[in-house]
């Protein structure tokens, strides 16, 4: 199968209805798939090997999407805020591309051959101009994707999605034709991230109109959803903290037609999420896990698992507010320990992941086991009912004395001083210790700031002595990516 028969279906059954919007322009879904049908035949045309976007969200993203897919070659959305150097060399790794958006930095920045360089008002006249009403042919690549990791760690990797990965998760998650046609959702994430890439293929398949905003800006962002009466939306913590500070700004806001609200791509602050259930009563939360490898959301939170964390008094109820959820009914989680044995409930290792959706395939190698597991290099534990709580990187683990010591466990014992807004726990070297934990902190505005000796005092006397930190620093804000990441590796050259 190809993802494009998403479009083809919905275009088949109501191809009049809305299906995307964009500053301000309505597309329906016949229009959307004439258009990705126009665009594929300039993708022939020019034998391009690849799609690459290097543009903001908008109807380009989606056309140049599906029409790659029509072409049967791999959609390359690219992150546009990356530094000349960086942004460059992942160019150069996807040379004889049909280029959308900044062509002239594209020119400037990239040493191979492009097939055609279109900026994306070109792209979209051309694709609009060429297009037709053809049906879809199933073709037989099998990549559709192909999306550069975030490099938090390490270079970014070239991760694969196939065809069969993506509809693995848009037809174990998500009904056809499941939305009415008021619904409505805010994509407002970027388009270079798997989220922005899954939103656009399950929204078109439940038939959902999808109301593009090309760069976030939260004042935006509450204006587009009482504009369009928006029913669905997906951010990060980040932005759910900037949407939450316009408000009590005194921004004006509307939502009463926001029924659901999903997050995730970063780690969500407890008090954060507490806010938002009590700012935002009537609206159905839920925390998605997944990642770039597994076509997206593997693990969900839903609202009655958010509902019954925040009214339960027993702890261990209470305490899911702070985890992803449990898996997929189409996927299986596991915990395992360094020689990769499954752990038992509460036991902290590595999360493994196995499914159809699930990739774990980069351009440069395999990281799927034998049987078919992926080791996400995430880590985390799971309670007794299957609920999945993450510990950050398993590489972020700081081994102090041949004990494991979790920095999220630190970081979420800071977090809950009544000064420190945000934190970050990592590895230094120690003499006596191999490695020890040192916390960089950022002081909530207006609180005093605490001594260091506090600090020490107050992780622990809620941890063992081993977690507390022997650095502590005060930084006016920590480092993190476009979708909410903590960027450990930048954290570390402040010590």
């Amino acid at each position: 199968m190809n993802i494009a028969l998403l479009l083809q279906m919905a275009a088949d059954t109501q191809g009049d209805r809305i299906g995307l919007v964009c500053d301000g322009r309505e597309w329906s879904y016949s229009s959307l798939l004439n258009a990705a049908h126009g665009a594929a035949d300039l993708v022939n045309e020019y034998e391009c090997e690849y799609v690459t976007l290097l543009d903001e969200s908008s109807e380009a993203a989606f056309i140049g999407l599906f029409a790659a897919a029509l072409a049967g070659v791999p959609y390359v959305p690219l992150n546009y805020r990356l530094a000349d150097e960086d942004l460059g060399a992942l160019l150069d790794r996807v040379e004889n591309s049909l280029v959308i958006g900044d062509i002239g930095r594209t020119k400037r920045i990239s040493t191979r051959k492009q097939s055609l360089l279109l900026a994306r008002i070109e792209f979209v006249n051309e694709a609009v101009l060429r297009g037709s009403n053809k049906q879809v042919e199933d073709s037989e690549a099998e990549v559709a994707a192909l999306i550069f990791t975030s490099g938090t760690t390490a270079a970014p990797k070239a991760a694969l999605l196939k065809h069969s990965n993506l509809l693995g998760y848009i037809l174990g998650s998500v009904e056809f034709m499941s939305a009415d046609e008021q619904d409505a959702i805010l994509v407002c994430v970027p388009p270079y991230h798997i989220a922005g890439i899954s939103a656009l293929l399950s929204s078109c398949y439940a038939m959902r109109r999808i109301v593009m905003l090309p760069a976030f800006d939260p004042k935006t962002w509450l204006d587009l959803v009482a504009q369009e009466n928006v029913s669905n939306a997906f951010v990060v913590p980040t932005m759910l903290s900037r949407i939450i500070e316009a408000i009590e700004s005194g921004h004006s806001y509307n939502l009463s037609s926001l029924r659901a609200l999903a997050y995730g791509g970063g780690k969500m602050p407890l008090e954060l999420i507490k806010k938002a259930l009590v700012l935002f009563p009537s609206v159905n939360f839920t925390n998605a896990y997944g990642l770039t490898e597994t076509s997206s959301t593997v693990a969900l939170l839903t609202p009655d698992d958010h509902r019954a964390a925040i009214s339960s008094e027993d702890p261990k109820v209470s305490a899911r507010l702070a985890s992803v959820g449990k898996a997929l009914p189409s996927v299986e989680i596991e915990i395992r320990d360094d020689e990769g044995n499954k752990l038992p409930p509460g036991e902290r290792g590595e999360i493994y992941i196995r499914g159809e959706q699930v990739s774990g395939t980069y351009k440069e190698k395999s990281s799927l086991t034998a049987d078919g597991w992926f080791p996400t290099r995430d880590a985390g534990y799971m309670d007794e009912e299957g609920y999945l709580f993450l510990d950050g990187r398993a590489d972020d683990v700081i081994v102090r004395g041949g004990e494991n010591l979790s920095p999220g466990e630190i970081e979420d014992v800071l977090l809950t001083h009544d000064a420190i807004a945000d934190a970050a726990v990592i590895a230094i070297p120690s003499a006596e210790w191999g490695e020890a934990p040192a916390a960089a902190i950022v002081i909530k505005a207006g609180a005093e700031e605490p001594s260091v000796e506090d600090v020490c005092a107050f992780v622990k006397h809620r941890l063992r002595s081993s977690r507390v930190p022997e650095q502590v620093i005060m930084v006016s804000e920590l480092p993190y990516n476009d979708m909410g990441k903590l960027l450990r590796r930048v954290v570390k050259t402040y010590f």
